[in-house]
């Protein structure tokens, strides 16, 4: 009994300290396609998701994990962003807790949320710069 107990416990500590964040593939894919297209000068973040968010925080290359924490409280970076040039993240927070990741290829651009702290469902344009 006390085996099942301590297997039991352990199953949920670990579950508890996992990450919990996912790997959006479907939405990197779509903002792959609007970048690829040198037409394009801005994404409209809101018109390609299909799930509920509050904000989403865009981490640019090179950003420390420290710096990240600081914004996303207990957002663990899978990608090592702090040490590419290569993507930039776009974290989706909801109820306060980050839900899904992208990875955004640069292909040799920039981006950009004008002034803004992070994108919200209402404000959420990232402008492409070439």
């Amino acid at each position: 009994m006390n085996r099942i107990m301590i297997v039991i416990l352990s199953i949920l500590l670990l579950r508890g300290c996992s990450q919990h964040t996912q790997q959006h593939k479907e939405l990197e894919e779509a903002i792959y396609s609007v970048v690829k297209d040198s037409q394009n000068s801005e994404i409209d973040i809101a018109m390609l998701t299909d799930f509920t968010w509050e904000k989403a925080f865009l981490i640019t290359p090179y950003t420390p994990q420290e710096s990240i924490e600081e914004q996303i409280k207990g957002f663990k970076d899978p990608s090592n962003i702090d040490y590419r040039d290569d993507i930039y993240l776009l974290v989706f927070l909801n109820e306060g807790e980050a839900i899904y990741y992208v990875e955004i290829d640069r292909l040799q651009s920039d981006f950009s949320m004008k002034e803004q702290d992070y994108l919200t469902p209402t404000k959420s344009v990232i402008k492409i710069d070439r």
